[in-house]
């Protein structure tokens, strides 16, 4: 039996996931605000991830044109427990991580790259 594209996803970022013991949780997120495919924790919302993610994303792609930086290569938000790193697959979806405060979060937004050109050919 052949696996949905839904399940390639979701198995994607569960691998995603245990590669880096930093990240706790990782969402693909149509621009529309959609959710496609997550590895969330039972108390995320997953439409609320999805359409807050989305929404960053548009509004750090606007900020990145308007102040003349070019292409815009990821979102990310420091919280005081941790890390919201937003990255985009393509043109269509948008890859959300939640890693832990400690964090190396260069090797976070490698394994992120990593798995976006996976996650580009199975969108």
């Amino acid at each position: 039996m052949t696996k949905s594209r839904t399940e390639l996803l979701s198995e994607r970022l569960r691998d995603l996931q245990a590669s880096s013991p930093d990240m706790e949780a990782s969402a693909i997120v149509s621009v529309d605000g959609l959710a496609i495919a997550s590895a969330l924790p039972a108390d995320a919302e997953e439409d609320r991830v999805a359409a807050m993610s989305a929404a960053m994303l548009s509004l750090g792609e606007r900020i990145s044109g308007e102040l003349s930086r070019g292409d815009l290569d990821q979102v990310y938000i420091k919280g005081n427990t941790g890390y919201v790193v937003l990255m985009a697959i393509g043109t269509e979806a948008v890859l959300t991580v939640l890693a832990r405060k400690q964090a190396k979060l260069g090797l976070v937004f490698l394994d992120m790259r990593r798995a976006i050109s996976d996650l580009e050919e199975l969108l």
